[in-house]
């Protein structure tokens, strides 16, 4: 993924809190896929305005400046591989 790709969900997939059972999903036409606290962050960044290294940022900030670009990058690698983010801007 290129520091300039712009990441955001695919057409169909938003992010939804199921406050019933107290957990962050993304919703996509055929499902849902449960998240955990640190992917619900990052996709939240995932907005169709901020770049790739935006997010990496954001979501660096919130760990206390960690390195987080592999991780943040093999996250968004996984959730495209899916078919659930964009893939025009690679």
């Amino acid at each position: 993924m290129s520091d300039v790709h712009v990441p955001r969900l695919a057409s169909g997939v938003r992010l939804h809190r199921d406050e019933v059972r107290a957990r962050d999903v993304l919703l996509f036409p055929e499902g849902a896929l449960v998240l955990n606290d640190t992917a619900t962050q990052v996709l939240a960044f995932c907005d169709g305005v901020r770049t790739f290294d935006e997010v990496v940022a954001a979501v660096s900030e919130l760990y206390g400046g960690a390195d987080v670009r592999d991780d943040v990058a093999e996250l968004l690698a996984g959730i495209r591989d899916q078919g659930l983010m964009d893939r025009d801007d690679e």
